[in-house]
């Protein structure tokens, strides 16, 4: 009597879990180089996509990051591939072309952007990249799968909203704080300090250490200056690559009471972008506000 049941129960759930596997086959399977582009995926393409992000633990340099052949399999079986460009992830370019694929589709932030190699390659800190992948992301969703056009629509105008709020309190700093100067240990947060209205101080400095180059001493010389003598009121430093060099800046940072404050290249776990953004914006303009008062 339990082996009819059980196969009554079965034959009758038979077509909600064949509609179940064929819900789950149907995804569009979406590749990010990093998982900030990930997560501009899952935002967009809501239940309607499977998003892998092949860069997502910000306790590791990602300038280390050697491919494998997992990684080369979810880039061949994707349909959509979300990528920085510009320098940043050359790996990718070249899982690209080493599995052809005519129905695949890449977007690369910098090509949205019109940035190329030798520019500063950590886009997704310039606030218009990541709209741009939103929206190039989005209609691209809108073509390959029209039944579900609405949900995409809906989405990016929702995505949209919470970055404009974003860009609201990036203003708001702006507009109090414009024209403070604020050095770095690497370019990382470059474009967002620029929108913050910052003045970029040792900028040649920054350069060099992001090609894995030696500053000159001159260039040494003047970043401890500016930390010495009130010039910089703000170091920012990639928290996920330190080193001695670093370490000593640092000190010296604290030494003079100027304000650190750590950035990441890849998006912390258990954040989305807007957390993640807002968090960073918000700890320059407390640290900002704590020097005034």
């Amino acid at each position: 009597m339990r082996s009819l049941l059980f196969a009554a129960v079965m034959l009758a759930a038979a077509p909600f879990l064949s509609a179940g596997n064929a819900l789950a086959a149907e995804r569009i399977a979406v590749v990010a180089a990093e998982n900030f582009y990930g997560d501009v995926a899952r935002q967009i393409g809501g239940d309607h996509v499977a998003v892998t992000s092949i860069l997502s633990n910000p306790d590791e340099d990602p300038h280390l990051f050697e491919t494998s052949p997992s990684t080369a399999r979810a880039v061949a079986d994707a349909g959509i591939v979300i990528y920085n460009g510009a320098g940043y992830d050359p790996w990718m370019d070249k899982l690209v072309s080493a599995s052809s694929a005519p129905s695949r589709t890449a977007i690369v932030a910098a090509a949205l952007t019109g940035r190329k190699s030798g520019d500063n390659p950590h886009l997704w800190y310039d606030p218009a990249t990541l709209p741009a992948v939103a929206k190039a992301l989005a209609g691209e969703l809108v073509w390959r799968d029209p039944e579900n056009a609405a949900d995409y629509k809906a989405n990016l105008a929702t995505f949209t909203l919470s970055m404009e709020k974003i860009g609201k309190e990036i203003a708001n700093v702006r507009k109090t704080y414009g024209g403070t100067e604020v050095t770095a240990t690497e370019p990382v947060f470059g474009y967002m300090a620029e929108a913050l209205g910052f003045r970029m101080l040792n900028e040649k400095f920054q350069t060099a250490v992001m090609n894995d180059a030696e500053p000159t001493p001159k260039q040494v010389i003047a970043f401890e200056k500016s930390l010495k003598d009130g010039s910089a009121k703000i170091l920012f430093y990639n928290s996920q690559v330190t080193d001695q060099a670093t370490e000593r800046l640092l000190g010296i940072a604290r030494e003079n009471k100027v304000s650190v404050i750590g950035v990441t290249e890849t998006m912390p776990a258990g954040q989305i972008l807007q957390t993640w953004f807002a968090g960073q914006v918000g700890a320059v303009e407390k640290a900002l506000a704590a020097r005034t008062q």
